[in-house]
């Protein structure tokens, strides 16, 4: 309980000090605010931005694949006070983007029972490692080109997570606008119906009206209660529909105070020229879905992993060539008898004569390409469609309020006419009733038009998506 008392009232504050404030006995929260409220502190959009912030680090992590190194290796055995050997090898790796690997070090040796392939004292070296058939592309940099694509992928999937909740966000809001709507026109028929009760009442003792009338009327002001029950039930419901939506900064959920209330003119608000897309900008937009856009670097991804592979049918040669010195540092000119008499040389050559697994792996590797590249083929053609489908919506919606706007003003025109006539003792309660019930049905459906005109707009660029 304390917990969400505390939750309410950081909740007020923080609607306070948003722009739209009233500083009345009910505080509005306008669409805006809510979903400023959802960007700033809902969980998912946090979790979204914590994956952007994986795929950096991951770059990172790849990068250092390229840091140089120092290595140190000591083999050292005395026995009964004797040196029989001691290696001592410390040694600078310097990768490079093209995979030749410089180094430079020094190996001492001492000691009475060296290897013969040893030499007694310090010995300097500078070299290179050279893997012949990796200079155009080796696994080192296809990590780090994949691990920077994949910052891409996260990067348009945050903007997919961040899309997708916007949306569901704002339709949660105008539920609830619909549900406030329709619960205050209810309580307002109410109160228009006890009025009317006292007025019989005042006509039946005065002999005016048959006493029938009375039960007529208090049946109707029955059922206007009943629906006045379900309305609030259903306003309360869908407050608690959007409250999953609403957070504060320290990650604790917020609760609706019964105080606060939505921003009734939104549904009313018409869309000016320029707010309305055409379908061609639209499928413009979807072009880049963020979905899309994922697709599309995971097919860079997976073409780097092809690249890689078709590497693999490559005979495996590498060169490894050192320039040796007698001490610490290379001494002299560097001259090429310095070269000839001072150099320890080394290949390596591996190549499987069938290259069943190379040859596999990268049919795999194309597979998957043509695999990724048939559902991004897909997944463009579903949010066209959905573009079109949401614009359809929209443009239909857009006429049907405009029709059943006209259609409520007449039954209000009608209703306020019949009510007119009974004061005057020109009509029956019966007529009043149901000019009543069906002024209410127009309504309720007039605004649930409304809720879907508004939630077809925000499809519109959802679809194409484009919600941030």
């Amino acid at each position: 309980m304390r917990r969400k008392l505390v939750n309410s009232i950081l909740l007020a504050l923080l609607l306070n000090a948003l722009p739209g404030y009233c500083s009345d006995s009910t505080r509005i929260m306008t669409r805006d605010q809510l979903l400023s409220i959802v960007r700033s502190y809902h969980p998912v959009v946090k979790q979204a931005a914590i994956q952007v912030a994986k795929a950096n680090a991951e770059v990172q992590k790849t990068r250092g694949g390229f840091d140089p190194a120092i290595n140190a290796a000591l083999d050292r055995k005395t026995f009964n006070g004797k040196l029989y050997y001691s290696y001592f090898k410390p040694e600078l790796n310097v990768p490079t983007w093209y995979g030749v690997e410089l180094k430079a070090g020094y190996e001492e040796a001492i000691g009475d029972r060296l290897s013969s392939e040893a030499t007694n004292g310090v010995t300097s070296f500078v070299g290179v490692k050279i893997p012949v058939t990796s200079l155009l592309y080796d696994k080192r940099r296809a990590a780090l080109q994949q691990a920077k694509l994949y910052t891409q992928v996260t990067a348009a999937e945050q903007k997919l997570t961040i899309n997708n909740l916007l949306y569901d966000a704002n339709a949660a809001y105008i539920n609830w606008t619909k549900e406030y709507l329709v619960y205050r026109a209810v309580c307002s028929l109410a109160e228009g119906n006890k009025t009317r009760m006292k007025f019989l009442r005042t006509e039946v003792e005065q002999g005016s009206r048959p006493a029938i009338d009375t039960t007529e009327a208090q049946a109707q002001y029955e059922v206007i209660l009943q629906q006045q029950y379900n309305s609030r039930v259903n306003y309360i419901n869908a407050g608690l529909e959007l409250s999953n939506y609403m957070w504060l900064d320290n990650n604790l959920p917020a609760q609706l105070d019964e105080t606060v209330v939505p921003d009734t003119t939104e549904l009313d608000r018409q869309f000016l020229g320029n707010e309305i897309p055409t379908l061609a900008e639209l499928l413009t937009d979807a072009a880049t879905h963020p979905k899309v856009q994922a697709l599309t670097s995971k097919v860079d991804i997976l073409e780097l992993d092809r690249k890689l592979k078709s590497q693999y049918l490559l005979p495996k040669l590498s060169v490894n060539a050192n320039l040796l010195s007698k001490g610490y540092g290379l001494k002299g000119d560097v001259n090429s008898t310095t070269v000839t008499d001072n150099n320890k040389l080394g290949m390596e050559f591996n190549m499987p004569l069938f290259l069943r697994e190379a040859r596999g792996n990268l049919r795999a590797a194309k597979l998957k390409i043509t695999e990724t590249e048939l559902e991004k083929d897909q997944v463009s053609l579903s949010i066209d469609n959905k573009v079109k489908s949401y614009y359809n919506d929209f443009v239909s919606l857009q006429q049907q309020t405009d029709a059943y706007t006209r259609a409520y003003n007449n039954y209000r025109s009608v209703f306020n006419g019949e009510t007119t006539r009974f004061n005057n003792g020109e009509s029956t309660i019966f007529m009043v009733n149901t000019r009543e019930l069906k002024l209410l049905e127009t309504l309720q459906k007039l605004v649930d038009i409304k809720a879907k005109y508004r939630k077809a707009y925000a499809g519109m660029f959802y679809a194409a998506g484009t919600l941030q």
